[in-house]
């Protein structure tokens, strides 16, 4: 299971107890928000895309959406959301539980920049009921994220 791998992936840091497992689906943006008790905003979506046949996520605040002339702009291409199947190929996690952690070798990741107005977030960990709450650094951290980015709009 994908959440065992980023319970794994978290040891390094000691962090693995820190994950939030519910027993209540937090697939969804709603969902999660209901589950950790927070505003839909202060959730941390992981998105993902094809950019020159590599894997990107884009983790995003929970109300913001991708803005697409900001996307072209910065990736030199039209967003091409994954599918299902190819998510689950590329990053080994399924949809409700794409998070940056525990990935495979090869994904990049981004965060947007509309997840700096909050001093937590709550990214999922693997599964579609689990989540972990982590300040802003931590987020940049534990990601790998390559840097931070602006594709998105609706938040502000």
């Amino acid at each position: 299971m994908a959440i065992e791998k980023v319970k794994e992936y978290f040891k390094q840091w000691s962090m693995e107890d820190k994950i939030l497992e519910f027993d209540v689906s937090s697939a969804t943006v709603e969902l999660a928000a209901e589950a950790v008790k927070c505003e839909p905003k202060r959730i941390a979506k992981t998105l993902s895309f094809f950019v020159n046949n590599t894997c990107v996520l884009i983790v995003t605040a929970g109300d913001a959406k991708i803005d697409n002339s900001k996307y072209k702009q910065h990736f030199g291409t039209k967003a091409k959301m994954l599918t299902a199947e190819e998510v689950v190929n590329f990053t080994g996690h399924a949809i409700g539980g794409v998070c940056p952690f525990g990935v495979k070798d090869g994904v990049v990741t981004f965060l947007d920049v509309s997840l700096n107005r909050f001093t937590t977030v709550f990214p999922a960990c693997g599964s579609s009921n689990s989540a972990i709450e982590l300040s802003i650094n931590e987020l940049k951290k534990y990601s790998n994220s390559k840097s931070w980015v602006d594709v998105c709009k609706d938040w502000k």
